[in-house]
């Protein structure tokens, strides 16, 4: 199951790489990450994972809090312009409202809905 793990982390130097190391020693693949700047102190981090209990262990391990945990949707889709657009209004049609969303390695959308057998279902 792909697993979307939501950080907050201090916003200062080294603190995104340490989580980077605590998951590849646990052996833990990264399939896919978003981090923001809120300029408040904290960043917020989007881990994409296959296997949470193992990352979940790790990071919790090593000090570092999940903040939220939420089976997403990851999709194959196509590098080219209109992509995106194509899949998230399938959804909107279908009135889900998506809470996260971000690009994954090898071109692939990660989706996390407030809705996710609707979305499942929009995008069958």
């Amino acid at each position: 199951m792909a697993t979307d793990l939501t950080l907050y982390l201090d916003d200062e130097p080294g603190e995104l790489a340490r989580v980077g190391d605590v998951l590849g020693k646990a052996g833990v693949n990264i399939a896919g990450l978003c981090a923001l700047s809120s300029g408040g102190g904290q960043s917020e981090v989007h881990i994409l994972v296959h296997d949470a209990t193992p990352a979940f262990e790790a990071l919790q391990g090593a000090g570092i809090k999940i903040a939220e945990e939420q089976e997403v949707i990851v999709l194959d889709i196509e590098d080219r312009p209109g992509a995106l657009a194509e899949v998230v209004h399938k959804l909107g049609d279908a009135k889900v409202n998506l809470e996260t969303a971000y690009l994954a390695t090898h071109t692939r959308l990660v989706l996390g809905a407030d809705n996710l057998a609707d979305a499942k279902a929009a995008l069958g």
